[in-house]
């Protein structure tokens, strides 16, 4: 090949490399844009590497992964703990994105036919189901674990919207669960609780074999906070009460007890034993606010897999060790 061949290869090369690695461009993107083949994209890629043009560095996060993974387990008994690596540099959106994107795959792994999913609704399972690939499997059931209505708006699609991206991503049926969030009295929830399509609903949930979920947080913006589910009265009983999160619109205290919370009792959220019982109740961490509400249902028992972010699970452990020490 000529000096002047060489140069015009290098170039292009160079041109198609910023392309698809800074613009994540695919290559038949390129293939488009600079009118040639797929196949002569693909050669020039390699030129790229082969000639020293690009540096691929993979910083492996296994080795620390691996290492948070194995702390988490020292201290608490889980079936599954998956560490998505995260640079600390990452903004908010960024982080739930990756961890999102890694519990939808995991999640998807474990669908089989005639599985039961329960999907407790907030803004970390919102985006797990944008992140979800389109797969069929057959006699699949969907089912909300808590009403999402409010007490200004009984019909609030944010829960079930949620509910119909599962179900229409694995061709499944779709389970709502039409009820408010909150009642305003707790006998008017004893007395709902007794009709049948209300027992058929809850007779579902208990049956999930997947239970995915989050720990709402005042902390993180949840949604339950900021959506218009809890008044200035119920928002400073959390507080004085020292509840530390939410699944599903539950409460729970530090130590993870939550029978006895006053507002459980109007709660459409299920009982946290459900949680315990499901074959995979699977909790997604994303953000450092959500680490006490965490460390209480990991105490608890609601969790059995644990999808975190790295840098929280690297604040996880460094509280568990500090209180080990000496």
């Amino acid at each position: 090949m000529a000096n002047g061949e060489r140069q015009e290869t290098a170039y292009m090369a160079v041109r198609v490399a910023r392309l698809y690695y800074f613009q994540n461009m695919t290559t038949a993107a390129i293939a488009d844009e600079i009118g040639t083949s797929r196949a002569t994209v693909s050669r020039l890629l390699s030129y790229a590497l082969d000639r020293g043009l690009v540096e691929i560095r993979v910083n492996d996060p296994q080795e620390i992964s691996g290492n948070l993974e194995t702390a988490i387990a020292d201290r608490y008994r889980l079936r599954s703990i998956q560490v998505v690596p995260v640079s600390t540099n990452a903004s908010d959106k960024e982080t739930l994105q990756r961890v999102a994107a890694h519990a939808a795959a995991y999640v998807s792994s474990l669908v089989a036919p005639s599985t039961v999913i329960g999907l407790a609704w907030g803004t970390t399972v919102a985006e797990i189901a944008d992140k979800l690939l389109p797969r069929r499997v057959h006699d699949v059931d969907v089912v909300q674990l808590n009403g999402s209505g409010t007490g200004l708006n009984f019909v609030n699609t944010f829960g079930e919207s949620i509910v119909s991206r599962f179900a229409q991503n694995y061709g499944a049926r779709a389970h709502h669960f039409p009820v408010p969030a909150f009642f305003d009295y707790a006998d008017t929830r004893t007395a709902l609780w007794r009709e049948k399509s209300i027992k058929s609903i809850r007779a579902l949930q208990d049956r999930a074999s997947i239970v995915l979920f989050s720990i709402g947080a005042e902390a993180t913006g949840s949604h339950i906070h900021t959506g218009g589910y809890l008044g200035e009265d119920e928002r400073n009983m959390i507080r004085e009460q020292g509840l530390v999160g939410d699944i599903a619109t539950v409460f729970f205290r530090r130590d993870g007890s939550w029978r006895d919370v006053a507002l459980n009792a109007r709660s459409s959220g299920p009982d946290l034993d459900c949680l315990q019982r499901a074959a995979h109740s699977i909790c997604v961490v994303s953000g450092a606010g959500k680490i006490p509400g965490l460390r209480a249902a990991l105490e608890g028992g609601f969790i059995n897999e644990l999808v975190i972010d790295e840098p929280s699970a690297r604040l996880l452990v460094e509280q568990l060790q500090g209180e080990t020490r000496p």
